[in-house]
């Protein structure tokens, strides 16, 4: 078994304010999926109501309402600060006696999402988490957060790629890590369908079961596919034989046995990408790592030489047209569509798979 030596990732530059504008971008729509009812609910009344309420009492011969006022107009029967005296019309009267009754609908709706949110300590990490979630497009679901499990969302998050953890019965102190690597912790059974839907399988890009049990990630796995058929998906078991068999029965890309389990493997593999260890220099690991030219990404039409130079790494060989060319001349110009086997320190192998894949 190979010997995976520790490696000291550093992350890809990434301005600071580009993540804070992120992760406001974020919590503002899951805070708008928690309380979009009341919000559109208050909108509709003030606006809408405000509009027909103001044709009504131009209707009945009173003086016009300014359309800017309406909304205000609303608001003050809402709160029962009436502009003047009751009408006498029933059309009039009916928006005096209604609007307190839908104010307080509304408002207590919104309160009670808020006590469930902020308060209800047994609904509010799953409420906010689902909500958070709903936010993510093309990130990687991590079922299992064990030690393999943990590994390999760390380092996926050194790439800055977006993931998923589910894991109903998490080992004490998992929580706090994924918290401080921004990682949402789904606590619900990986195998019935609401839970993959809560984690966004159908906008993720990959699947990852590394639970300690072979049953759970087949169930899992099984399901996954059937859910969504184009999801990458990788899976951890611990016998050879069996890991060949759901490879080759269940359109699996990648199963990792227990022979030949590696954390930086299945995020290689969750990116879509081979990344095999190869060699470590000097207390320092460099991999091969095997990928297809994404189009539109930063190794879509640069010439050998300048990726070399620039990204520290050798490309080995390049695969067009299933021509193989080994170690390309440097004006040589990479397309979306090639192959590319190139050789680096891992850490950077990484970088330029997520950088490939999620063009970033």
């Amino acid at each position: 078994m190979t010997v995976i030596q520790p490696v000291i990732y550093q992350r890809r530059p990434r301005q600071k304010w580009l993540q804070t504008l992120q992760a406001i971008w974020r919590n503002t729509r899951a805070l708008w999926r928690q309380f979009q009812r009341s919000i559109l609910a208050f909108l509709l009344v003030t606006l809408v109501g405000g509009f027909i309420y103001g044709e009504l009492h131009t209707l009945s011969g009173r003086a016009p309402i300014a359309l800017i006022d309406r909304p205000y107009v609303m608001l003050q029967l809402m709160i029962l600060e009436t502009p003047y005296d009751a009408p006498a019309e029933w059309y009039l009267i009916i928006f005096w006696y209604a609007l307190p009754a839908i104010f307080v609908f509304i408002v207590g709706n919104g309160v009670a999402d808020f006590v469930r949110l902020f308060f209800d300590r047994s609904g509010r990490s799953d409420a906010w988490r689902e909500a958070l979630v709903s936010t993510y497009r093309n990130h990687v679901i991590v079922l299992g957060a064990g030690h393999v499990g943990v590994r390999v969302v760390k380092i996926l998050r050194e790439v800055d790629v977006d993931v998923v953890v589910i894991d109903n019965e998490p080992e004490a102190g998992v929580e706090a890590v994924l918290t401080a690597l921004r990682v949402p912790l789904i606590r619900e059974d990986g195998r019935i369908p609401t839970t993959l839907e809560n984690a966004g399988l159908k906008e993720a890009d990959a699947f990852v079961a590394c639970t300690g049990d072979d049953n759970l990630n087949l169930y899992a796995v099984m399901r996954a596919r059937d859910m969504n058929p184009d999801i990458r998906i990788v899976a951890r078991v611990w016998e050879d034989e069996f890991a060949e068999q759901i490879k080759r029965f269940m359109n699996v890309q990648s199963v990792l046995s227990s022979s030949g389990l590696a954390a930086p493997a299945f995020a290689g593999l969750a990116l879509g990408v081979e990344i095999t260890q190869s060699v470590n220099v000097e207390d320092t690991l460099y991999s091969t790592l095997r990928l297809t030219v994404n189009s539109n990404t930063f190794l879509d039409g640069r010439d050998v030489g300048t990726l070399q130079r620039e990204q520290v790494m050798d490309i080995v060989l390049l695969v067009r047209d299933k021509k193989v060319e080994v170690q390309p001349a440097h004006d040589v110009i990479v397309k979306a569509g090639d192959g590319l086997v190139i050789f680096a320190q891992h850490d950077r192998c990484l970088a330029i798979a997520a950088r490939n894949h999620y063009r970033k």
